[in-house]
């Protein structure tokens, strides 16, 4: 008994050293050590000999249990480190090799202008607003004083969803659409994109983008649009810029008037762009009109106002000297990796 057992004990020893792979070492545990296993096997057949050799072989029989369970923990982990080292001998990477350079994104020269036009307004005490781009028909023009018969509600110029909807052509329907929820003093800015059936070239679009400014309070006058206005050129375009106004009409203001800039191509020498006149056009404003205020709910013998609209995509074709607004809607990265 004692050599079968010693028999068992070295085959088991033999066999679980030359395990490579944890399946083997699995396949020897099982072999010797299950139910079925050798070992277990052999203590079965104990009942064969004396009682008095049984304490003698059943303590050898659990010291070759133990000294294999040993030998299989030793050998696990001597696996277990030979196989990670496989795998990371696997996966070596040779670091002197340069890596993939990805070009990092910027921004659109659109989100640019327009981020530093909020900077500008923010630091006067203007809030941020949004409005829906599908936009009703009231808010797009009854709202605003623009009677049924007004040439810009004609199907030919505006994109309409039925008789009661369109895309928005300017920003503007945000002004009583914030005036309904806010009680004077309000200022904000609304930028968005907008939408006219115009035909694509180098200045127009049917798809662009504007800013809207509103400002409503007790005494404001048109030298308070005057003043805002100057001070937002000077800060986006610099300190050497002069702005003037020109008599216009609008339904929504009264008086209205178109803003005017020096021209930035030669400083108000005149040339070509500016037509020879020294002067670009930027905004159209106004004092907002009594009737856009009542309409909102808003007492005109206690409260006025100003609002101006501008063009986001002319103000940056003219700071970063674009001369082709396709450009900026085309997504070429030769032009805009320039920004």
């Amino acid at each position: 008994m004692k050599e079968k057992l010693q028999s068992i004990l070295e085959k088991a020893m033999a066999e679980i050293k030359g395990s490579q792979e944890l399946d083997q070492l699995e396949s020897s545990r099982v072999k010797y050590l299950g139910k079925k296993g050798e070992l277990t096997v052999f203590l079965r057949g104990m009942g064969n000999i004396s009682p008095r050799e049984r304490p003698v072989m059943g303590k050898l029989v659990n010291e070759a249990k133990q000294e294999i369970e040993v030998l299989l923990k030793e050998q696990k982990e001597k696996v277990l480190a030979l196989e990670k080292e496989r795998m990371l001998r696997e996966e070596e990477i040779d670091i002197s090799i340069p890596g993939k350079r990805f070009a990092r994104g910027r921004k659109h020269p659109l989100t640019k202008t327009l981020d530093e036009i909020k900077t500008i307004f923010m630091g006067l005490g203007f809030s941020v607003a949004e409005g829906p781009e599908v936009e009703l028909a009231y808010y797009n023009f009854t709202a605003l004083n623009i009677p049924e018969d007004h040439p810009a509600r004609d199907i030919q110029d505006t994109f309409y969803i039925n008789d009661d909807i369109v895309l928005r052509t300017h920003t503007s329907p945000d002004e009583p659409r914030v005036m309904e929820k806010t009680k004077p003093p309000i200022r904000v800015i609304i930028p968005g994109r907008v939408y006219r059936a115009d035909d694509v070239d180098a200045t127009h679009s049917p798809v662009f983008h504007q800013i809207e400014g509103l400002v409503v309070d007790e005494g404001i006058t048109l030298g308070d649009l005057k003043g805002t206005f100057d001070l937002f050129v000077k800060k986006l375009y610099g300190e050497h810029m002069e702005t003037k106004f020109r008599p216009s009409h609008f339904p929504f203001t009264e008086p209205s008037a178109e803003i005017d800039a020096t021209c930035f191509v030669c400083n108000g020498k005149g040339c070509r762009v500016c037509k020879d006149t020294g002067w670009i056009e930027l905004s159209g404003a106004g004092m907002v009109h009594p009737r856009v205020l009542e309409r909102c709910g808003i007492d005109t013998a206690r409260y006025s106002g100003f609002a101006f609209g501008m063009g986001l995509d002319r103000l940056t074709m003219l700071k970063y000297g674009i001369d082709d607004m396709r450009l900026m809607f085309e997504n070429d990265i030769r032009f805009l990796s320039q920004f």
